[in-house]
This record gives C-alpha cells, sequence and structure tokens, in this order.
C-alpha cells in the first residue's frame, strides 16, 4: 500500500511539473526554446508558425514536403533511359533513380529548405547533408532541377554545408556544456559535420529575439508584469541596430564572414560578423539589404527599416496591406499620362515600384521543357521602373 501510495504520488509530481524545466537547448543554458513562449506568446506564435522564417528549414515529413507525389505528376526524365521519381514508401518520402525502368539508388528527403515560394531538401550520409537533385517550384506547380543542377545528369554529391543552414535554421551544433563546446569547436576545426541532435529548424523566435531562458522565469515567477525583462526589446535598439538584426542574414553571401551568424544577437553591429562587398548589382535573392539600401524612400528616410513594412511573425502580406504603408508617406503620390485611377494605383504600389524580377542565383528546368526559367522575387531597390508602368 505504502508503495502504491509512492508511486500515485510521484505520477502527480511529474504531472505537475513545468514541461519545459526538463529541456536543455543545444544553444545552450541561456536558451529556453521556443515552445516556451508559446504560453505567453500563443497568438503571435501561432502566427510566425505559418510564416516563412519558421518554415526555412524542417524535418522533412508528408506533412510539410511540397510537390505531387501521385503518377504522372511525379517524374523528371533525364533522357529516354534516366528518370527520377518522387516517391512515398510508408511514412518516408524518397527521389528515386531509376535506369531503363530498373532501380538504381533511392535518396530519403531528410530535411527540407523552404515551404513557401519552392522548396529544395537534403538527405543524411557521413554526419553531413547533401543536397537532392529536384526540387518544387510553386510558380511552375512542377518539379525542376535543384538550383544550378543539370537536366540531364542526376547529380547527388553537392554538400549542404554548415553555412547554408546559418540563414536556414536557428542552430546545428550542440553548446549545452563546456565539453560539447570543446568538442564542437574541435570537430567544426577537422570537418564539417552536422549534429542531428543540435539543430533547431527554422528561425525561431530565439534566432531573432536572442536568448530568452531568464526572460521566461523571470516572467513565470512575476506573471502580472506587463514590461519585459530580461530580453531585447527591438524598440530600444537603434534603426540601424534594427536593419542588421534582419541583415545578418538578408545581406546576401558574397561578402566576408567573420564570425558565425549564429552568434548574432539582436544589437549586435552586423561589420562584427561580416563584411559586405559594396555593388550595384545585389541580385533579388538573399540580399533584399543590399537592395534596400539603394532605395530613394531608404536614402532619405532616418527610420526606415525592415519591420517597418514586414512583420516577421506573420505570413507574407498581399500588396494592397503594404500599399497602405508606402501611403503613410506618399499621401498624394502623382502619377501623370497613366490611363488608371489613383484609387487603383494606392492598391499596387509594389507591382510597379517593387516587381518581382528573375534572379540570377536560382535557375532551374522543369522536366520536358529544354527552357531555362529563373526563379522571380520581388526586388527591395524601390524606385521607378518604366517597363512596370507600362504594364499597367
Amino acid at each position: 500500500m505504502k508503495q502504491l501510495f509512492l508511486f500515485s504520488l510521484t505520477l502527480l509530481l511529474l504531472a505537475c511539473r513545468n514541461p519545459d524545466s526538463d529541456y536543455t537547448d543545444p544553444r545552450g543554458t541561456d536558451y529556453a526554446g521556443a515552445e516556451s513562449c508559446v504560453q505567453c506568446h500563443q497568438s503571435t506564435s501561432e502566427n510566425a508558425m505559418h510564416s516563412a522564417h519558421f518554415m526555412a528549414t524542417a524535418a522533412a515529413s508528408t506533412a510539410n514536403v511540397l510537390g505531387n507525389f501521385s503518377s504522372g505528376h511525379n517524374t523528371f526524365i533525364y533522357d529516354e533511359n534516366t528518370k527520377m521519381v518522387m516517391e512515398k514508401r510508408h511514412d518516408s518520402l524518397f527521389q528515386v533513380l531509376y535506369k531503363n525502368n530498373k532501380e538504381v539508388a533511392a535518396y530519403s528527403f531528410d530535411i527540407v529548405f523552404g515551404g513557401v515560394n519552392a522548396q529544395t531538401a537534403v538527405y543524411w550520409h557521413n554526419r553531413n547533408t547533401y543536397e537532392l537533385p529536384i526540387s518544387y517550384y510553386k510558380a511552375a506547380d512542377n518539379w525542376g532541377t535543384s538550383p544550378d543542377y543539370s537536366a540531364k545528369v542526376p547529380y547527388f554529391e553537392r554538400m549542404a554545408v554548415k553555412d547554408c543552414y546559418a540563414c536556414h535554421s536557428s542552430n546545428i551544433e550542440k553548446k549545452s556544456g563546456k565539453a560539447d563546446q570543446q568538442n564542437s569547436f574541435m570537430t567544426m576545426q577537422v570537418e564539417d559535420v552536422i549534429d542531428k541532435n543540435a539543430i533547431v529548424y527554422g528561425i525561431d523566435c530565439e534566432r531573432c529575439h536572442g536568448p530568452a531562458k531568464k526572460h521566461v522565469d523571470y516572467h513565470l515567477k512575476f506573471p502580472d508584469t506587463k514590461i519585459a525583462h530580461e530580453i531585447v526589446q527591438y524598440k530600444s535598439l537603434t534603426n540601424q541596430q534594427k536593419l542588421d538584426a534582419c541583415a545578418i542574414c538578408h545581406s546576401g553571401s558574397n561578402g566576408i564572414k567573420l564570425k558565425s551568424r549564429f552568434d548574432f544577437k539582436p544589437g549586435d553591429n552586423l561589420s562584427d560578423y561580416y563584411r559586405k562587398v559594396p555593388s550595384s548589382n545585389y541580385d533579388v535573392h538573399g540580399n533584399q539589404a543590399g537592395l534596400l539600401s539603394q532605395s530613394q524612400c531608404f536614402i532619405q528616410s532616418k527610420t526606415l527599416n525592415c519591420i517597418t513594412c514586414h512583420n516577421p511573425h506573420n505570413a507574407t502580406k498581399n500588396p494592397t496591406s503594404y500599399a497602405s504603408i508606402c501611403i503613410n508617406c506618399h499621401k498624394a503620390p502623382e502619377h501623370k499620362n497613366m490611363d488608371i485611377t489613383i484609387e487603383s494605383l494606392k492598391e499596387n504600389c509594389i507591382n510597379c515600384h517593387m516587381p518581382k524580377q528573375s534572379s540570377d542565383a536560382i535557375n532551374f528546368q522543369v522536366s520536358g521543357n529544354p527552357e531555362v526559367q529563373s526563379y522571380k522575387l520581388r526586388t527591395h531597390k524601390i524606385a521607378v521602373y518604366p517597363k512596370e508602368k507600362k504594364k499597367n
């Protein structure tokens, strides 16, 4: 009877314990994990889960892998004898290579990059990840070659190195203690390996807001306190610091890296981590900060930054909602010699002044089409584009 009482008491204590108290974040003991944010920021957390940031990477599953796996829609033809078929086998997904209708190799979807406009997947091999040769493109509503991959020869050897994860995940190295830090550092020096157990997928709360363990502990202890404690508040940052917090990932990858992007915290200076290479021709993929810096709206303003227009917790807005932000400064825009109403113009500011442009960094081909297609993204250089004016 006594043993039964003790067993029941143990179950009760376990049931009442805060589940977060056992959580150890691979980034270290200063981190609480994004799950801890939900209890006080439920609405914001739910919105963020549908954002491009949150879906920047994810463990591949049938629920979050884009693309059609049904017969007739799941095949990429390389030549008359070679094809890649996207197949579901039990609860796993594969890219299966066939030669003369015989299976040669099957590579699993293990991690996906992106979940909104396009998606590329990687597979695990010897503590590294390698890019699969076929990706999904929403604009084409079809499978196509992964960026810069051949449409004639399947290739499986391109490694997705740690730097790929620096802007697509929140962590890839274990840093829970001194021993782990030392081992992680030594491993990093020897080879570019990734710890499966240390990956924090997507861009989570603490990637942008910094370590939150002290913040969570404080507000659980003082739940009635409305002013945020023990965390960096963006409203307290300078405009340049706000820009740097986004530019750490949105300023391209052709600069000089000084320190790991994973170590960046809000309030840090971008120049301590990354040295930008000045250019007049920034690509629309990845270097939104560089393009914005060339805009007259930005140059003439001392307060414009990324979150002036973007709420990073929410999914992408439609053109009309962005137009309402433009009108805050451009209350009576002049559009001469245009056969279109002002009301209509006010709903389409970004379609004319931030049009979608082809990326030189992402090109692909769909099966059976020899034409190389360019992935189109909205430019962040706010300007007058005569060609777009003619379209309207």
